[in-house]
C-alpha cells in the first residue's frame, strides 16, 4: 500500500529506479524508451554525467540561501546566459520552481507593470481555448483546458478565451493559410474591442500548443499579426514556452521561428531538463524599468526562487546543449521523426493529423479519417495507447479532449535532444504497434 496520493488512485505503477540516456528502468528490470521526456522535460535524457557533477559540486558549496539576504553565483551566471540568448528586448530573468509558478509570476508582472505606469484600469487577461498554462489557480484560469478547469471554475479569476490557431480543425477547406492566420488573429482584436482596449493587460499564448492539443504550430504569420495587435492597443504579449521552448522546437526559443519577441516569456521544462525543479520568467527591459523607477520591487516571491542547486543544474544543462550543438540534432532528428511518422501513419485509418516542430510532435487519433470524427471519449483511446506503448517499452504523453476539452485523442512525442535515427525508428515502430492495438 502506498501513502502517496498519486495522480490516479488505485492504479499500480512500476517503480522507476534508474535512467541512462534515452532510457528509464523500473525495479523489475524492464527498460523504456522515454519518447516524451516525461512531460517534455528530459531534454538531455537521464543520468548525464556533466549535469550530475554540477549538482554534486554545488551541493558541496552551497545548497540554499534565501534571496532576501543573498544572491548566488549559479543564479547570476544562469541569468547572464539566458539573457545573452533571449529575444530582442528581454533584459532580466526571474527564477522559480516550475512552469505554473512562472505563469503566475508573469501574470502578476503584467498587472504590476500597468499599476506602475498609472494604468490600473487594465485587468483583463485574454488567452486561447485548448491551451494549457499550468495547474495553479491563476495559471489554470489563463489556460483553456476545460477538463482541468471545470470543477475549480468558482475559484478562478476572470479570464477571456478566443479560438486557437488550430488549422486541422478550424481552417476552412478552401481557405489559404494566410487567410486563416488573419482570421484567427482577428479573433484577438475582436475580443480586445469587446472588452475595451484600455482594460486589457495581456494576451497569453503558447507558440506551439503542447499538452492540451498535441503540438499544434501556428500558421504562416499568425504571431506577427498577434504582436502587431498587442502593440496597437498597448497590451503585453506573454508567450508560454514552458513546453515548446529551450530548444524543443529546433531553436532556443520557439518564437524565433515566428519572427517576434514577447514582453514576458515563461520557460521551465527544457531549462533544467528534469535534473532539478526550475522555471523562469524572462522579462523585457521596459517592464523591469517600470518596476525599478516605480515601487522598486516586484511584489511577489517564493521560498525557493533562485535556488542555487536548481540554477547550477540548469546552467549545466544549457552549457551541454551549446557545447554539443544539440539544437542541430533537434532539427535533424525532428525532420527524421516527422518523415517516419508520415511513413507509418500517413494512410492510417485512425490517424487524422501529424504535426509539430522539431522534437515536439503530435499524432491526433480519429475514428473516421475522412470526417475527422473523434473516438467516443468513453473508449479512452489515448489511455489505451499509453498502456500498449508501455507494454512495448515505450513512454509517450497521451492527451484527451483534443478538439474541445471533451472529445478527441492525441499522443505527444518529445524525446531527448540526444536521440539518434535508430532510436527514432524504434519509437515509431513501437508507437505504431501500440496505436494498432489500442484502436483495434
Amino acid at each position: 500500500m502506498t501513502r502517496i496520493l498519486h495522480r490516479r488512485i488505485g492504479v499500480s505503477l512500476p517503480t522507476a529506479v534508474g535512467g541512462k540516456g534515452i532510457y528509464l528502468f523500473d525495479r523489475d528490470g524492464r527498460s523504456y524508451i522515454d519518447a516524451s521526456g516525461g512531460a517534455a522535460v528530459s531534454c538531455l535524457g537521464h543520468g548525464h554525467p556533466d549535469v550530475t557533477a554540477a549538482i554534486h559540486a554545488q551541493a558541496d558549496r552551497l545548497a540554499y540561501a534565501h534571496t532576501s539576504f543573498f544572491t548566488n553565483e549559479p543564479a547570476e551566471a544562469l541569468a547572464e546566459r539566458l539573457i545573452a540568448g533571449a529575444p530582442q528586448g528581454i533584459s532580466h530573468a526571474y527564477f522559480v520552481s516550475g512552469g505554473s509558478e512562472a505563469i503566475e509570476a508573469a501574470l502578476k508582472m503584467a498587472r504590476q507593470y500597468f499599476v506602475e505606469i498609472d494604468q490600473p484600469q487594465r485587468r483583463h487577461i485574454i488567452a486561447r481555448r485548448q491551451s494549457y498554462h499550468g495547474n495553479t489557480l491563476g495559471a489554470l484560469a489563463a489556460g483553456g483546458n476545460e477538463m482541468r478547469r471545470a470543477q475549480f471554475r468558482p475559484l478562478l479569476i476572470e479570464t477571456h478565451h478566443i479560438a486557437p490557431c488550430f488549422a486541422y480543425h478550424y481552417q476552412e477547406p478552401r481557405e489559404s493559410a494566410e487567410a486563416y492566420a488573419a482570421r484567427a488573429a482577428q479573433a484577438l482584436e475582436d475580443k480586445i474591442l469587446e472588452l475595451g482596449p484600455e482594460t486589457v493587460l495581456a494576451f497569453v499564448a503558447e507558440p506551439v500548443v503542447g499538452a492540451t492539443a498535441g503540438a499544434v504550430p501556428p500558421v504562416t504569420d499568425y504571431f506577427k499579426r498577434v504582436r502587431a495587435i498587442c502593440d496597437r492597443y498597448g497590451i503585453l504579449l506573454i508567450l508560454d514556452e514552458v513546453m515548446c521552448g529551450m530548444g524543443r522546437t529546433g531553436t532556443l526559443h520557439a518564437c524565433e521561428q515566428d519572427g517576434i519577441a514577447p514582453d514576458l516569456m515563461t520557460i521551465a521544462k527544457g531549462l533544467g531538463g528534469g535534473y532539478q525543479p526550475i522555471g523562469a520568467v524572462l522579462l523585457s527591459e521596459r517592464i523591469f524599468n517600470a518596476f525599478a523607477q516605480g515601487s522598486g520591487a516586484f511584489q511577489h516571491g517564493h521560498t525557493y526562487i533562485c535556488h542555487p542547486m536548481a540554477c547550477a543544474a540548469a546552467l549545466a544543462v544549457q552549457e551541454v546543449m551549446a557545447r554539443d550543438n544539440l539544437l542541430a540534432n533537434v532539427v535533424a532528428m525532428g525532420a527524421h521523426l516527422a518523415r517516419r511518422l508520415s511513413d507509418r501513419f500517413g494512410n492510417h485509418p485512425n490517424v487524422g493529423d501529424i504535426r509539430g516542430r522539431g522534437l515536439l510532435m503530435g499524432v491526433e487519433l480519429v475514428e473516421d479519417r475522412s470526417t475527422k470524427a473523434p473516438f467516443d471519449p468513453k473508449r479512452k483511446v489515448n489511455a489505451r495507447i499509453k498502456h500498449e506503448a508501455m507494454a512495448r517499452g515505450l513512454l509517450v504523453y497521451p492527451g484527451a479532449g483534443t478538439m474541445d476539452g471533451v472529445r478527441g485523442d492525441h499522443v505527444l512525442l518529445a524525446p531527448p535532444f540526444i536521440i539518434d535515427q535508430a532510436a527514432i525508428d524504434q519509437v515509431v515502430e513501437r508507437l505504431g504497434d501500440a496505436i494498432d492495438a489500442a484502436t483495434a
